[in-house]
Parts: structure tokens; sequence; C-alpha cells
């Protein structure tokens, strides 16, 4: 509630807060129920972007907690690697030079019994400059020293990591 100053009391903006999580936690529910419908299989492409000193670059969307990397749906008509590209210039503004290395192809049963992500690894790439054009839907990107990842980091993105350090790969997201 507001005091007569006109300034928002802490339960007034926990509550705005609260209502905006839900909000965005449905409105992600409900593109992957609508997503069920319209397509038999979902495919994904992320990327593990490393720069000179071994740092990985991560985003936070607005729209699912945690860090990620930066990736998302392959479109009809689209190839992994090109939805890669593209998601990797919308999301960091980042382009990457050569040909990425495939790190695998995960099942991710979190939210479905239908989806696959394919990973890549870039270590050379380009900063494109200026803002993303995803910028509406990252709160927040940036490098990161792999043994310093920020806290809220997601379990798939630690396992990749954690793979292309030497440890095991695992078929699942």
């Amino acid at each position: 509630m507001a005091d007569p100053t006109g300034e928002v009391s802490n339960e007034a903006s926990s509550a705005r807060r609260w209502m905006a999580d839900c909000r965005t936690a449905a409105t992600y529910r409900l593109i992957h129920l609508v997503g069920r419908f319209l397509r038999p299989m979902t495919l994904g492409a992320r990327v593990i972007v490393l720069d000179d000193a071994n740092r990985v670059f991560l985003i936070r969307h607005t729209y699912v907690p945690g860090w990620h990397l930066p990736g998302g749906g392959v479109e009809a008509g689209e190839t992994t690697l090109a939805a890669m590209h593209r998601e990797l210039r919308e999301e960091a503004n980042l382009a990457a030079i050569g040909t990425p290395q495939v790190h695998g192809i995960f099942f991710n049963a979190r939210y479905s019994n239908r989806d696959h992500v394919v990973v890549y690894v870039v270590r050379d790439f380009a900063d494109l400059g200026g803002t993303p054009v995803a910028d509406y839907e990252i709160a927040e990107r940036g490098f990161f020293a792999l043994d310093a990842l920020p806290m809220g980091t997601s379990g798939a993105t630690r396992r990749r990591l954690a793979e292309i350090a030497g440890e095991p790969i695992s078929d699942m997201w």
C-alpha cells in the first residue's frame, strides 16, 4: 500500500513481485502446453561460450529462474546450428567464429517427454557490441569463472560445464 508520501510498502512490493513471478511461471507452462499440440517433439539449441580466461557466458531470463546457457527453441525449417547462431546473437550479442563443436544431444524430461537439447561449445567469438535483440527476455548476462558460478545456476548448466571439464557425459539434460 502507498503511504502519504506516495512510497510503496515492502508488503505491496513483495506482493507485486510474487504476482509477476506467478504470471511468468504460468506463461512458461502455457507455452509448453500449447507446444504439445503444435509440435510432436521439441528441439532446442544451447551454447557454452568460453572466453580466453576460460569464463563461461551465462544468462538469467525474465521468465524462468536461474542462470542458464544461452539458447532456445529450433524453429521449423531451421537447423540446430542456425538456431544456436541466432540465439547467441539475440541473447548475448555474440557471433561464433568458425564451426562450433557439438558437445552432445540431451533428453530434457523436466518439462515433457519429447524435449531434446543440442549443446554446442564456442571458444572463438566476436562481440557484436550494442544491446542484444532479446533484451526484454534477458534480465542479466555475463561471463563467470567456472569455479565462481552465480548462485542459482541451473543443474543442467552445471552438469554440461562439468562434462566439458572431464566428467562423464550424460544423455539426460
